[in-house]
């Protein structure tokens, strides 16, 4: 038998106690890939169209697991029958649905008719939705946020020490640099308030003050036109995802007199899945009187996406909805 140098043996030995942190590392991160992030949405769904988009890309990714939506500002018992009636409509009606606070909103219902066909039930309280999921899950919870901030307001007020165990928090909102109509097409025309923001100004700033890890897609980054052939391409497809998408844009179209939807809110959901289409920069955020998002000196409260590749999105927004979990509907 060949006796194997000690000095041999020694260097293998170390050699291993060297690799196994990294192979457990490496083993680890790969777990954590596979592992999919639970997400909460809190959503306005049904006045603008850019919520439903939103709704139907994490309900199409393994990416995230979805433990619920809640639903925010104005009629919430209504946006939850329209929650709870896509679900349904795409094989997701285990999935709870809460109501957050009613609120009094200006914005016109424009899907109403779609809600308005499903029963209506008593709903689950949203923020004790939000806080219980939290409890369950501490600090592995994003929270999803593209609507006004009534509900997220309601459990940061009942319970703020819980609300800081979220893992972060993900919003649409604000505006930094561009405002509305501003494209990077013509000179931008600066900052203005934006209706997230500006609908409810003392929930918006409870949030940025909840001392959570805050994570904020702008009118900057987030004015994404789905375009007539993308519109084609996506309705044409037959899948009960689509086809829901499809009914809720006609009756968007019809009341606003608008063919063309800007998906402000699916950014955010885009975010979570893939952060690369939106990087983020710390900046300190003051929110004013009016409802601007003043970008100051400052320790960081916020980490800002400023811009964003529209191509880039909708390559990943059309790809992951049309092939994902979305099974052809029947005829």
């Amino acid at each position: 038998m060949k006796l194997v140098p000690a000095k041999i043996v020694g260097a293998a030995v170390a050699l291993t106690v060297v690799l196994a942190p990294i192979h457990r590392a490496v083993a680890q991160s790969a777990q954590a890939a596979a592992t999919p992030e639970k997400v909460i949405l809190d959503t306005d769904i049904g006045d603008d169209i850019d919520d439903a988009f939103a709704l139907a890309l994490l309900l199409s990714s393994p990416k995230v697991q979805l433990l619920g939506v809640t639903t925010a500002w104005g009629d919430t018992d209504l946006r939850a029958r329209l929650v709870a009636r896509f679900l349904a409509e795409t094989g997701h009606d285990d999935l709870p649905v809460a109501a957050g606070p009613a609120t009094h909103a200006s914005s016109t219902f424009s899907q109403r008719r779609y809600a308005e066909s499903y029963p209506d039930e008593k709903w689950a309280n949203g923020a004790s939705f939000i806080l219980d999921q939290i409890r369950r899950y501490p600090g592995q919870i994003t929270l999803i946020s593209i609507a006004p901030f009534s509900t997220v307001a309601a459990a940061i007020d009942a319970d703020p020490a819980t609300f800081r165990q979220l893992k972060r928090v993900v919003i649409m909102g604000g505006s930094i640099h561009r405002g509305y109509g501003d494209l990077g097409y013509l000179p931008d025309h600066g900052p203005e308030p934006e209706y997230n923001i500006y609908s409810d100004i003392p929930a918006a700033r409870k949030l940025f003050d909840a001392g959570v890890s805050l994570y904020v897609m702008p009118l900057d980054s987030t004015q994404l036109k789905l375009d007539e052939v993308l519109r084609a391409t996506l309705f044409s497809q037959g899948t009960h995802t689509t086809n829901a998408l499809s009914e809720l844009y006609e009756q968007w179209t019809a009341s606003t007199g608008s063919p063309t939807p800007t998906l402000f809110d699916a950014m955010a959901a885009a975010y979570v899945l893939e952060p690369s289409l939106c990087p983020t920069h710390p900046m300190h955020i003051r929110i004013d009187d009016q409802g601007y998002t003043r970008a100051e000196p400052g320790t960081p409260n916020a980490n800002v996406c400023l811009d964003s590749d529209s191509d880039r999105f909708f390559h990943f927004y059309m790809r992951t909805v049309l092939g994902g979990s979305g099974q052809a509907a029947s005829h």
